[in-house]
C-alpha cells in the first residue's frame, strides 16, 4: 500500500522508546466535600479519603475528577475520621490520629508519615502521572532497608526487592521457573519492611499493572489504563498491616474441617471403579483421606454440569457410598460452555443473555477443553446468580465442594484469553475485557461460592480456584497451578505459598508430588512432609505421568507418607484453630519468620522455612538425597518436635534428618493442640492433646477453638472458645483455664495436658488450686508429665 496516501499514515512513524511521562504539576486547587479531599492540579486531578485512622486512599485521574468506584476487591466502607487540616504556603497536610499526608504544593507530590513522624510512602521526584499511552504512573521512593512482601501468586524467593511484576492473570501450563511472570493470580498489593516497622500499599486498579521494584532508589507502579487508586495502610507491624488490607479486601470464611484434611486428585480419575478402587484402597491401607477430585474427564464430552454415565452410571449412589466412608468428591468446574443448541446450558446463556459479547453485539466464541466454547460474562450480577443456580446439579448428588479452573480465563489461543476489546455489561457500566480481565475469575468464584451456599442450606461450601484477584479470599482455597515434579518446584513452593498468606489467601497449597513430569519416591515423600503443613494439602498430578498416590512407590516410601498424612490430622486441632484466628484477624496459618521477628535480618529473605502460627518452625528438607540442613532458630529457646532436645535460639543450627523426619521446631514455653490419628474428619475426636513445652520462668498464652466442623452456626456463637494462660517459674507452673465461649458441645469430654522437660518435682497449679501429685503421671524416660483435665 506504499503507493496510496497509507505510506504517510502517521502510525508508520517509528515510536519512540520511551514514551513521554507528564507530571500532574503544580497544586491549583483544593476543595473539601465532607470527608473528601479534593486537589486539582495541572495536568490532573487527585482525591484523599480516609477509611480509617491508620488507612488513606489516593486517586488520581489525569484527565477528569476521579470515580471513587471501588473495584469488585474492596468490601471496607470508609469509617467517619477526624482529621486536621493545615494549609501553608507551600505545603498542605492532613492529619488523622496514626497518618499524616503531607502534600507539596509545586509539584504536587505526596508523602505519609506515622503518629510518630515515622516516613513510611513517600514520592520521588516523578511524583505520579501519565504516558500517551493512557498508562497511569506513580514513583516512590526506596529506602536501603526496604523489603517487598505480598504481590499475591508470585515466583522467587521471599523478598521482591529487584524484581519487576505484572498483574495479568495467565494459563501458563510451562515454564514455571524464578523469573515465569505472570501467573494466575494477580494481588497488586505488597507490605514494606524497613528497619523492624511495616506498611502496606494496595493499588486497586484492575488493569494490567506492574510492579518495578528492581531500582535501587526508586520503585513504581503503574497501570494501562484507568487511575491511580491506592491505599496506604499505616501498620506499624506486618500483622497489622494484614489486618488492615483484609479488612479493606475481606478475609477467608472458616472452612470445612475436611476442607484442611488430605485430598488426593489426578488429571483424571477416569471413571467410578477407578474413584472406588482408589477409595477402597486408602481404606484398606488406613491412610486418612478427606476428598477425591475429578477433573474434566468426568463430564460428557468437557460439559460443565454434566456426567458422562458411560464413565459414571450412577454418581448419584457413588456420592452417597463415599460419604458414608467420609470421603467427598470436588469436580472441577471450569466457565467454557460447550456451543452446542442441544445443550440447556448454552441453550439458557443464548436466550437469557448471560455470555460475554463485543460492543457490537456478537458473542464471543473460543475453544477450550468442549471445543468451540461461549463465556459466561460474571460481571452481571444475573449472569451471577444464574451460575450459581446452575450448581444445584452437583449440590443435589451430595456435593459440597468445586474446583474452579482455566477461569483466567484461558482461551486456546494466541493471547491465551478473551479478546481484550469484548466489552462486559458490568450492571449498567459497561467495561471491557482488557480492564475487567483480573476480575473475571474472581467473580466467577462469588457467583460459585454463593450459589453453593444457598444450595447447601446452611453447610459451609468449599471452592478451590486457579484464577483470582485482590479479595479472592472470600470465596475460595488458591492453589498454586501447574507446577512440576521437581525439587527446584518444591523450593518455589513455600515462599509463593508464604506470600500469598501475606495477600490475604490463607488458604493456599501447590500440587504435592508435582502435577506435570514424572515424580520420585524420594520427591514424593518430602513434599508430602512439607504438605502436611501447607494450609491445603492436595495431592495431585496429570495425565500420562507416574502415578504419585501415597502408595505408588513401593512399602518405604508409603510408610513415610503415611506417617505425614496421619501428622496432619493429629495436628488439625491447632491447624484449626488457627484458621478460626485467621478468619477474625487475616493473619495467615503459614507465615514467614519475619511476620514474628521482624526486626531480625536473618529472616527477611529467609524462604526454604516457614512457621505455623507464632511458635512453630517448619524448615523441611528440599534437596534430593540430602539428610541435612541448615536451620535457623531466632531468639528464644527451641526444641525438636521429634526428639525434646533443646537448642538456643538466635543462631544457625546444623540438623540431621533422615527421608524419614522432617525438622519441626516448638518455642519452648508455649503450647500446641493435638488430636488422635483418624482416617478421616467426618470421625469425631475423642482424644484431645494439648502439649506443653515447660520454660524456666515466662507466661504465655494458648486458645483452643472447635465447633461442628461443617456449618455456620459458628457465626451464631456456636463454638467453644478455650483460654489457656501460662506461668512458669523454676518448677512450678501456674495455669488458668478458662472457656471464654461454650457455644458449643464438642465430641471429646476430657483433655490431656503433657508437660515437656517436666521433673518429678513439678508443682502444678490449675486455676489458683494445686493438683495433687498422685494425679500427675510422670514418664521418667520422656520427663513428660500428663494430667487428666475435665472440659
Amino acid at each position: 500500500m506504499q503507493d496510496t496516501s497509507f505510506a504517510i499514515h502517521p502510525g508508520n512513524k517509528k515510536k519512540l522508546e520511551n514514551t513521554p511521562y507528564h507530571d500532574i504539576g503544580d497544586l491549583k486547587e483544593f476543595v473539601q466535600e465532607h470527608n473528601l479531599y479534593r486537589f486539582t492540579c495541572e495536568q490532573g486531578f487527585v482525591n484523599i479519603l480516609f477509611y480509617r485512622d491508620d488507612i488513606v486512599r489516593i486517586v488520581m485521574n489525569p484527565f477528569h475528577k476521579p470515580t471513587m468506584k471501588s473495584s469488585f476487591a474492596v468490601v471496607a466502607e470508609p469509617e467517619i475520621v477526624k482529621v486536621k487540616i493545615e494549609d501553608k504556603e507551600d505545603s498542605f497536610s492532613l492529619s488523622s490520629s496514626k497518618l499524616q499526608v503531607m502534600i507539596q504544593k509545586s509539584p504536587f507530590r505526596v508523602n505519609f508519615y506515622d503518629q510518630e513522624g515515622r516516613l513510611l510512602v513517600s514520592e520521588s521526584e516523578k511524583g505520579m502521572g501519565f504516558k500517551e499511552s493512557k498508562e497511569v504512573v506513580c514513583f516512590k521512593e526506596m529506602d536501603p532497608e526496604d523489603h517487598f512482601y505480598g504481590f499475591g501468586e508470585k515466583a522467587g524467593f521471599l523478598d521482591k526487592r529487584g524484581e519487576k511484576l505484572t498483574m495479568w492473570n495467565t494459563d501458563v501450563y510451562a515454564p514455571h521457573n524464578q523469573e515465569t511472570d505472570p501467573l494466575y493470580q494477580s494481588h497488586p498489593y505488597f507490605m514494606t519492611l524497613r528497619n523492624g516497622k511495616a506498611h502496606g500499599i494496595f493499588f486497586d486498579n484492575t488493569f494490567k499493572t506492574t510492579f518495578d521494584m528492581k531500582k535501587e532508589k526508586e520503585y513504581s507502579f503503574a497501570a494501562e489504563g484507568g487511575q491511580i487508586d491506592y491505599y496506604v495502610m499505616a501498620g506499624p507491624s506486618p500483622k497489622q498491616v494484614l489486618e488492615q488490607y483484609t479488612w479493606i479486601t475481606g478475609r477467608m470464611p472458616l472452612p470445612a474441617k475436611w476442607v484442611i484434611g488430605y485430598h488426593q486428585s489426578r488429571y483424571s480419575y477416569e471413571s467410578e471403579q477407578e474413584v472406588r478402587e482408589l477409595v477402597n484402597s486408602f481404606i484398606q491401607k488406613e491412610i486418612p483421606l478427606d476428598a477425591v477430585y475429578l477433573d474434566i474427564h468426568y463430564m460428557n464430552e468437557y460439559r460443565v454440569f454434566t456426567f458422562d454415565r458411560d464413565r459414571f452410571p450412577n454418581p448419584e449412589k457413588m456420592m452417597k457410598d463415599l460419604k458414608s466412608v467420609g470421603k467427598r468428591i470436588v469436580p472441577i468446574v471450569d466457565p467454557g460452555v460447550k456451543v452446542d443448541p442441544e445443550y440447556s446450558i448454552y441453550q439458557e446463556g443464548i436466550r437469557q443473555n448471560h455470555f460475554s459479547k463485543y460492543i457490537e453485539g456478537d458473542i464471543f466464541y473460543g475453544n477450550v477443553w468442549p471445543g468451540k466454547s461461549a463465556f459466561p460474562d460474571f460481571t452481571k450480577s444475573e449472569t451471577r446468580k444464574w451460575w450459581g443456580e446452575k450448581h444445584r446439579f452437583y449440590t443435589d448428588l451430595g456435593i459440597e465442594g468445586i474446583w474452579n479452573d482455566m477461569n483466567e480465563p484461558a482461551v486456546f489461543n494466541e493471547t491465551k484469553t478473551m479478546d481484550v476489546n469484548v466489552v462486559h455489561e458490568n450492571d449498567g457500566d459497561p467495561k471491557t475485557h482488557r480492564e475487567m480481565h483480573n476480575l473475571y475469575g474472581l467473580l466467577m468464584g462469588e457467583a460459585t461460592y454463593y450459589g453453593m451456599k444457598k444450595l447447601l442450606h446452611g453447610k459451609r461450601p468449599f471452592l478451590l480456584t486457579r484464577a483470582g484477584y485482590s479479595g479472592v479470599q472470600r470465596y475460595a482455597a488458591v492453589w498454586t497451578g501447574d507446577n512440576r515434579s521437581f525439587w527446584e518446584h518444591l523450593a518455589l513452593s513455600i515462599p509463593m505459598c508464604m506470600n500469598l498468606g501475606l495477600s490475604g489467601v490463607a488458604l493456599s497449597g501447590p500440587d504435592i508430588g508435582g502435577f506435570a513430569h514424572d515424580t520420585t519416591g524420594e520427591l514424593l515423600a518430602r513434599w508430602t512432609q512439607v504438605g502436611a503443613f501447607t494450609p491445603y494439602f492436595r495431592n495431585h498430578s496429570a495425565i500420562g505421568t507416574a502415578r504419585q498416590e501415597p502408595w505408588s512407590f513401593g512399602p518405604e516410601i508409603e510408610k513415610i507418607i503415611k506417617k505425614y498424612i496421619q501428622l496432619r490430622y493429629q495436628w488439625l486441632p491447632h491447624l484449626y484453630s488457627l484458621f478460626a484466628q485467621t478468619s477474625k484477624t487475616g493473619i495467615p496459618v503459614m507465615r514467614p519468620l519475619f511476620i514474628e521477628y521482624p526486626e531480625d535480618r536473618h529472616t527477611f529473605n529467609l524462604s526454604d522455612q516457614f512457621m505455623i502460627g507464632e511458635n512453630v518452625i517448619i524448615a523441611p528438607i528440599i534437596k534430593p538425597d540430602t539428610y541435612h540442613r541448615v536451620v535457623y532458630l531466632p531468639e528464644g529457646t527451641w526444641v525438636d518436635y521429634w526428639t525434646d532436645q533443646i537448642y538456643e535460639g538466635g543462631k544457625h543450627i546444623l540438623v540431621e534428618s533422615n527421608l524419614e523426619t522432617l525438622p519441626i521446631f516448638i518455642k519452648v514455653g508455649t503450647m500446641i493442640s493435638h488430636g488422635s490419628i483418624k482416617q478421616s474428619t467426618t470421625i469425631p475426636e475423642k482424644d484431645m492433646t494439648i502439649h506443653l513445652y515447660q520454660s524456666e520462668s515466662g507466661e504465655s498464652h494458648y486458645t483452643l477453638y472447635d465447633d461442628d466442623g461443617e456449618t455456620f452456626a459458628y457465626e451464631k456463637g456456636e463454638y467453644l472458645e478455650k483460654q489457656i494462660r501460662y506461668q512458669a517459674n523454676g518448677n512450678v507452673i501456674k495455669l488458668t483455664i478458662e472457656n471464654s465461649v461454650t457455644g458449643y458441645q464438642p465430641t471429646w469430654k476430657h483433655w490431656t495436658l503433657k508437660v515437656h522437660h517436666a521433673t518429678p518435682y513439678l508443682k502444678l497449679i490449675i486455676n489458683g488450686k494445686e493438683v495433687d501429685a498422685k494425679d500427675i503421671n510422670f514418664n521418667t524416660e520422656s520427663n513428660i508429665a500428663s494430667i487428666r483435665i475435665n472440659l
